[in-house]
């Protein structure tokens, strides 16, 4: 009825069927994810310098010295924060995906 793990023989039942589900609710993660890093990457403003402060890494005023505490620091933060999750979730998902063929 369950396909065996490639690596482990001996591996219980209830590991080998909880990995579809454990699939799943990745594929559901990354797919909210996705959705909110879309959702807010519209929102943050353009910016006018084309993002050419961000190689050369000079700030300007006061202003630009404490962006991290401003309403587009906290989207910039998010969007880092969530590509991470879906780089995570994408690894483990495809971790999982190698270890059971099913």
């Amino acid at each position: 009825m369950y396909k065996t793990l490639m690596a482990f023989a001996n591996t219980p039942a209830w590991v080998v069927s909880s990995f579809p589900i454990i699939r799943q609710i990745l594929m559901v993660i990354i797919a909210v994810c996705a959705l909110c890093m879309i959702v807010v990457t519209l929102i943050q403003p353009s910016e006018g310098d084309g993002g050419a402060n961000v190689i050369t890494g000079s700030n300007e005023s006061f202003y630009s010295q404490n962006k991290a505490s401003s309403r587009q620091g906290k989207l910039k933060r998010l969007t880092v924060i969530l590509a991470i999750v879906i780089a995570v979730c994408v690894v483990l998902y495809f971790v999982l995906t190698a270890i059971y063929k099913g």
